[in-house]
């Protein structure tokens, strides 16, 4: 949190005195058409209108919710930065009447957050309404460029995303009829010779066992046992 002593002084009259929400004074905003299409570098305007002729404050929370004092202007429209400053490279300040404006010269991503007008009176401190102002979120929708495929890698989901040329389909499907017609007569030829040697060792077996055995003792040949 900003350790300004404004700032440390605004927020111990926050917690020392009740009653923020009082209705004796009225504290109006009013901020820019285009304030929430931001650009960096432009120039934002902001005016708190309240109904009685005071000083006010202007701080900005930012998203983590931490409060930044930027400046106070006294009844006699005096300016004071943080760091007790009289100027400011950054912001603006003035006040007409019973009209505070506060303008950011040169928007930039570390203004971001609502901007609040505070004001102490009758020992209670009154808070306007927040003015958020945020540079638009561009990242959303935005086009995203595939990476390039070289030559020899892969990437997931490509069959599906690529259409397939006729003239490339049609000849795969000529290659692989013609490797169907290669392939049959081969393995046909295959399955031929094996029958062949299987009907051979079948009759070579059959002829074996056909011829009766005899066994041989000496010069003449004997019956077996």
């Amino acid at each position: 949190m900003d350790t300004s002593p404004a700032l440390l002084l605004l927020l111990t009259l926050a917690f020392c005195c009740p009653g923020m929400d009082g209705q004796s004074l009225q504290i109006k905003v009013r901020s820019p058409k285009d304030i929430s299409q931001l650009r960096v570098g432009q120039k934002l305007e902001l005016e708190c209108h309240t109904d009685k002729n005071h000083g006010a404050s202007w701080i900005r929370q930012d998203r983590s919710g931490t409060l930044h004092f930027i400046v106070f202007i006294n009844s006699i429209s005096r300016a004071t930065f943080e760091g007790n400053l009289k100027t400011s490279t950054r912001f603006e300040a003035s006040k007409d009447s019973t009209i505070h404006r506060l303008a950011v010269k040169s928007f930039t991503p570390q203004d971001q957050g609502s901007y609040f007008c505070v004001m102490n009176f009758n020992q209670m401190l009154h808070f306007s309404p927040g003015q958020r102002a945020f540079l638009p979120v561009t990242t959303a929708g935005a086009p995203s460029t595939p990476a390039p495929i070289t030559q020899g890698s892969t990437t997931e989901g490509d069959s599906c995303l690529k259409t397939p040329d006729p003239g490339s389909r049609m000849q795969e499907d000529l290659d692989s009829f013609c490797l169907v017609f290669l392939w049959l007569p081969s393995a046909g030829l295959c399955l031929l010779l094996l029958q062949l040697l299987a009907t051979t060792i079948v009759l070579h077996q059959l002829k074996v066992a056909a011829t009766p055995s005899r066994c041989t003792s000496g010069l003449k040949p004997q019956p077996c046992p």
